[in-house]
């Protein structure tokens, strides 16, 4: 078999000419702003307590890492006709947001797995050749996902150029694998990999499990045929603001004054030791958040006591520019009074995401009732999830997003479980999809309005919805390069790359004031 060494180079191209944008690289410090939130009070008895940990992608600017990316393609008989012109007008809009950062690999797969050119340099004259090589495809015979996706990795591991690149493989398929090992058993290692299921007969659960067994990796159900230039362009603008890769996050608890009883992180991997656990997320985009739910058992004191430290949180990255591959951020703690009397509530943030991970959670209840043929308990355990939302009222009455969102998405989900067809049809797909987005606290695109359901969306993913629409309607216009985007954002946002650098010397000034009064207070 051919060694896949013959990746090209990164070469500076007259595609890179012209007006330079302000580089902010320096700043590897605030890439991910952290903070904490929690009560400040806690009783003296034994008691459980919540704190959250946000974590935030920040300081995106043009010095962006490039993307090594490999799409791996269904072009089996299911393929024919509508189906194939859409994929590639999809993979049009794809190759022509990519810039001479970036480099793409095109595999097919159907009886086997075909790679159509090495990882490439994107420029105006590779464009066209990639352009070419995808519409001159035809459909073929059967569907061997596990063919494809072992050649996409091998792409990926075999390259020459790695340092500092972002990997992805986006796999997209509309059918059932008919021939071939079973590809949700295979190795994938730390490659994030997008699944894509197109139409109304792919197989949700393999697609599921396969972007599940990578890192950071998502399933979207793409129902509406007319929806793929959308769905690839949700995921690109992702890879296309990376802001830090290699993401961990350690949360330990204070000495002899807390226990970690439980960590809700979703689906990324947790290690855990005698007094701490550290989260793996792998990258993180600009402006993407994660939220980290830490439950606590502080114990019994006999006195009240100030400024107890009941959680310490570090946490680290790595970074394309600058001079430190790895960045190491200050440590962050979550303090409290204990008290005798409490009249403080939970936080409001707290609140809310504590009824995201509880919704979810009932979703996913109900898609297991649904699939042991209880359709009519799952519906029930959906309109028990909206009674909850509906009831749930935070402070001064106004909606919240994140919990309006939520109601839409129990609203679809209710309403593609009208009938056992319905529901293996549309239903599950749709309800797997939402299960791997909450999971990843990813945006992932599912059901019949992408527009609407957008939960986890980021603002470079908005505005590619609006550019893949127009793009779809009028091939033939420009579209706007990833120049002109970060354009945009920094006229939208122009303290934007600085704001994370800001935050991060900010909190350091902060712990500083609060170490000096420690010491006088001792010294007093």
């Amino acid at each position: 078999m051919s060694v896949f060494n013959d990746d090209e180079p990164i070469l500076p191209t007259q595609d890179d000419s012209g007006d330079k944008l302000a580089s902010f690289s320096e700043f590897n410090v605030g890439k991910t702003k952290a903070k904490i939130i929690n009560r400040t009070k806690a009783p003296l008895i034994e008691s459980p307590f919540k704190v959250m940990v946000e974590l935030t992608g920040a300081g995106f600017d043009n010095d962006r890492p490039g993307v090594d990316l490999v799409m791996v393609l269904d072009i089996s008989e299911s393929m024919k006709g509508q189906k194939l012109a859409k994929m590639k007008l999809a993979m049009q809009f794809l190759i022509r947001k990519l810039s001479p950062d970036d480099r793409l690999s095109v595999v097919t797969f159907s009886t086997d797995a075909m790679r159509l050119c090495p990882l490439r340099q994107i420029t105006k004259k590779s464009q066209v050749e990639i352009e070419n090589l995808v519409n001159d495809l035809e459909f073929e015979k059967k569907t061997n996902i596990t063919a494809g996706l072992l050649m996409g990795l091998k792409v990926l591991d075999e390259r020459k150029l790695t340092n500092g690149r972002v990997i992805a493989i986006m796999l997209m398929s509309d059918g059932w694998q008919n021939l071939g090992d079973d590809a949700t058993k295979i190795q994938v290692n730390d490659v994030p990999i997008y699944t894509f299921g197109f139409g109304l007969n792919h197989d949700p659960s393999a697609l599921k499990t396969i972007a599940d067994n990578s890192m950071g990796g998502t399933f979207s159900d793409v129902q509406n045929q007319n929806n793929l230039s959308i769905a690839f362009s949700q995921c690109l603008a992702g890879l296309l603001t990376v802001v830090v890769q290699d993401l961990q996050l350690t949360i330990k608890q204070g000495d002899q004054e807390s226990t970690i009883e439980k960590v809700s992180a979703g689906s990324y991997p947790q290690s855990k030791n005698a007094d701490s656990v550290t989260i793996s997320f792998g990258d993180l985009y600009n402006k993407e958040v994660r939220k980290i739910i830490v439950d606590l058992r502080l114990p019994k004191v006999n006195e009240e006591k100030t400024g107890v430290e009941i959680v310490k949180i570090t946490y680290k990255y790595r970074t394309t520019g600058g001079q430190k591959p790895i960045f190491e951020g200050n440590p962050l703690f979550a303090t409290i009074d204990r008290v005798g009397t409490i009249v403080e509530g939970e936080r409001e943030e707290v609140m809310v995401e504590g009824k995201r991970l509880e919704t979810a959670g009932m979703m996913k209840d109900a898609r297991l009732m649904a699939d042991d043929n209880r359709l009519e308990d799952a519906k029930d355990m959906l309109v028990d999830a909206q009674n909850k939302l509906h009831d749930f009222v935070l402070g001064g009455g106004a909606p919240n997003p994140l919990i309006e969102m939520l109601k839409l998405e129990l609203k679809e989900l209710l309403r593609l479980m009208q009938s056992p067809e319905i529901y293996k049809k549309r239903g599950r797909p749709f309800a797997l999809s939402s299960e791997n987005s909450h999971a990843r606290q990813r945006f992932a695109a599912k059901g019949r309005d992408v527009e609407k359901l957008r939960l986890f969306s980021t603002p470079r993913m908005n505005a590619y919805l609006k550019q893949a629409k127009a793009f779809d309607e009028d091939p033939s216009k420009a579209l706007p390069t990833v120049k002109d985007d970060v354009k945009q954002e920094l006229a939208a946002d122009p303290f934007g790359p600085l704001s994370g650098a800001l935050s991060y010397y900010i909190q350091i000034a902060i712990q500083a004031l609060i170490s000096v009064d420690k010491i006088l207070n001792t010294s007093r």
